[in-house]
C-alpha cells in the first residue's frame, strides 16, 4: 500500500474514469446554467463529498478495503447548502445516505407503500407527511438545477472526480467551494501494483 499523497503517480497509474468526458460536460453545463443566476454574477456553488471510499486489491476487484460511512453528513450538509441557496455538486458513495432522505424511518422502503383492494400502491398514511415533504424538495432541488449527483465507489473514481470537479469549479473563482465530508482511504494500492486474475 502507498500514501494517497502522490498525485501524479496516483493519476498516472489509475485506471482512467469511465464516462469522464460526459461527467466533465454535465459539470460545465451546471455550473454555466448557475453562473448565470442572480444579478450579483451568479450563484454560489459549493461541492459536498460524501460517504466511503473503496480500496481494490486487485484489478478484478473480489477484495477491498473499505473506510465506510453512512454518508448522513454530506446529505445534511448538502440539504443545508441548498437551503442557502446555493448550487451543489454532491459527489457520493454509492448506495449511500442522499439528501432529503435522512428523515425517513430505517425501517424497510416496502413499509412506505400500501397496496388497496385494487391493486394501486400509494404512500402510508402514516409515513404520508414525511415522504410527500421529501420527493418534492428533492424534485425541487434538482428540477430547478441547483443539485448535481455524482457517484462513486473506488478512491480511484473519488479522486478523478474531484480533480475534474476541482478544473470545472475553478471558473467561478470565490463563488465556488469544497465541504469534503467523506470519509477518504488515507492509502491505496498503485493499480500497475495489483495482481489481475
Amino acid at each position: 500500500m502507498v500514501a494517497a499523497d502522490d498525485p501524479e503517480s496516483f493519476f498516472a497509474t489509475a485506471p482512467p474514469l469511465r464516462d469522464a468526458d460526459a461527467v466533465a460536460a454535465r459539470l460545465r453545463d451546471f455550473i454555466a446554467r448557475n453562473s448565470r443566476c442572480p444579478a450579483d454574477g451568479g450563484r454560489r456553488i459549493v461541492c459536498v463529498t460524501s460517504g466511503g471510499t473503496t480500496v481494490p486489491l486487485e484489478q478484478r476487484c473480489v477484495r477491498y478495503i473499505d473506510n465506510f460511512s453512512s454518508g448522513h453528513r454530506g446529505a445534511a450538509s448538502t440539504e443545508y447548502f441548498l437551503k442557502a441557496g446555493y448550487a451543489v455538486i454532491f459527489v457520493h458513495r454509492r448506495g449511500s445516505c442522499q439528501p432529503y432522505c435522512r428523515f425517513l424511518p430505517d425501517n424497510s422502503f416496502l413499509k412506505f407503500f400500501d397496496v388497496d383492494a385494487e391493486s394501486k400502491v400509494q404512500v402510508a398514511e402514516s409515513h404520508a407527511t414525511i415522504v410527500t415533504k421529501a420527493i418534492g424538495d428533492y424534485c425541487k432541488a434538482i428540477e430547478g438545477g441547483s443539485l448535481l449527483k455524482l457517484p462513486f465507489t473506488t478512491i480511484f473514481e473519488y479522486l478523478q472526480l474531484l480533480k475534474i470537479v476541482a478544473t470545472s469549479i475553478s471558473s467561478v473563482g470565490p463563488r465556488g467551494m469544497f465541504y469534503l465530508a467523506a470519509a477518504v482511504s488515507d492509502f491505496y494500492v498503485p493499480w500497475d501494483s495489483m495482481v489481475c486474475f
